[in-house]
């Protein structure tokens, strides 16, 4: 197993106070089901099996502590958007799988927050809506041409505003207008998924955290080992993400990206006044590579995206990159220029999970037994509390109309061998990079 780096230096732990980390196993355990990943899929698979049969031995084993994966560094966005967008998404993959996969994120995001709601999860949640910015002529007929095909699909809730409106809501001179949808829902992320943790183990899931499995076989059982202990388990999940390329059953299904983000000491109501933000919606941009930012309940901007991080052969120690944090700290001023010189206080980065045809992808793996979810490109935090709910009802067999949603036991194209893999991971990120400019070459810079 590879050794994973430490954590760099994220807002959402670093302000979470003191936790006390479950113990590792030691020794031999028998259990029914078998989790390997301690973040939001793992936590709330546990919570949903235990949910629906109290009687369950259900285990969840976290390589680390948890938080401290995608779930306690990510931009803290529950949203509705699949891949890298409406547009993309329908050329990959056509209307009708855009229209099933969006209908499955509505549902995602319902599903986070009513499980927030009637569990009564302390992690800052809030709902605010959602702005998709247009900074450029080229963005704006990007944004509209999404939300005509959305409406096309039957989807109300989704429209267009114009650069007074969204600069009364969030002033940026940037603005030129943007998408509003309703459905966002804004979390402390290392809240989140600590609460779960907590709620696993109050309907009966063991947690068993600095506990990396290092060897999976399967005869009758599954024998998952680890360095202290073995479990047996009659099936499993492998609720991991951006880190499913460390297990050689799903080492080629997906590659870890980096993404990288930064947050400001909390901001004086001074500072803040020129900006509004009243709403304390969250915003994106319409790039590929794009930026996400948002107000924390301390008054903090928290600003993420931009440069996106590639290793080879999956090497995970691309959590620091000075280079992408500059250009956070220069896109902010640009933003917002009376945030110029406010102070960072938080800079880190991790990895998402990245399928080769940008799609999620959740399902059996080899038989019944076993079961993986991967590649939501950044936008888990809703859909992982969705795909928990899918996950059992693969697990128990049950007949589900969860199970309809296109990317659920899909075919899944392969990412090619190194080196090819990284030739081709760079040569999608340079297009995406490439194209971003070319809607960017006209947008001031100072």
């Amino acid at each position: 197993m590879i050794a994973l780096p430490d954590p760099p230096n994220v807002l959402w732990l670093d302000t979470y106070g003191e936790y006390e980390p479950e113990p590792p196993l030691e020794g031999d355990v028998t259990v029914d089901i078998a989790i390997i990943g301690g973040g939001y899929t793992g936590l709330v698979t546990a919570y949903e099996l235990l949910r629906a049969e109290p009687a369950l031995r259900v285990v969840v084993l976290e390589a680390k502590s948890i938080g401290y994966g995608s779930s306690g560094r990510n931009g803290s966005f529950g949203m509705t958007v699949i891949g890298l967008g409406f547009g993309v998404t329908e050329m990959v993959r056509g209307k009708q799988f855009l229209k099933e996969a969006h209908a499955y994120m509505e549902r995602a995001v319902d599903c986070m927050s009513e499980l927030i709601q009637r569990e009564d999860l302390d992690c800052d949640y809030s709902r605010p809506g959602f702005l998709r910015a247009a900074t450029t002529q080229g963005y704006v007929k990007r944004i509209r041409h999404d939300i005509e095909l959305m409406q096309s699909l039957g989807f109300d809730g989704i429209y267009w505003i114009e650069r007074d409106e969204i600069r009364a809501r969030v002033n940026s001179p940037l603005y030129l207008g943007a998408m509003w949808e309703p459905r966002l829902v804004l979390v402390n992320p290392a809240k989140l998924v600590r609460e779960e943790k907590r709620l696993a183990m109050r309907f009966g899931a063991v947690v068993y955290e600095n506990t990396p499995v290092t060897e999976i076989t399967s005869n009758s059982n599954f024998c998952l080992r680890t360095p202290r202990g073995t479990v047996k388990a009659e099936k499993i999940v492998f609720a991991t993400n951006a880190y499913s390329h460390l297990f050689p059953h799903l080492r080629r299904k997906q590659v870890p990206a980096f993404t990288y983000m930064i947050a400001t000491e909390p901001l004086t109501p001074e500072q803040l006044e020129p900006v509004g933000w009243g709403g304390r919606e969250g915003v994106e941009d319409a790039r590929n590579l794009i930026h996400y930012y948002r107000i924390t309940p301390d008054n903090r901007l928290v600003i993420g995206g931009g440069p996106v991080g590639l290793t080879y052969a999956n090497d995970l120690n691309a959590d620091d990159s000075e280079s992408a944090w500059r250009h956070l700290e220069d896109h902010m001023a640009l933003l917002f220029p009376s945030f110029r010189d406010v102070k960072i206080t938080h800079r880190w980065g991790g990895p998402f999970s990245v399928t080769l045809d940008l799609t999620p992808a959740l399902g059996y793996l080899g038989g019944k037994r076993a079961v993986y979810s991967l590649g939501c490109i950044g936008h888990g935090v809703s859909t992982s509390h969705l795909n928990a709910q899918t996950i059992r009802d693969l697990l128990l067999e049950r007949e589900s109309g969860l199970l309809e949603c296109p990317f659920i036991n899909r075919k899944v194209i392969p990412w090619p061998p190194e080196p090819l893999r990284m030739v081709l991971a760079q040569g999608i990120r340079g297009y995406l990079r490439v194209e971003d400019w070319i809607y960017e070459r006209r947008m001031p810079r100072q």
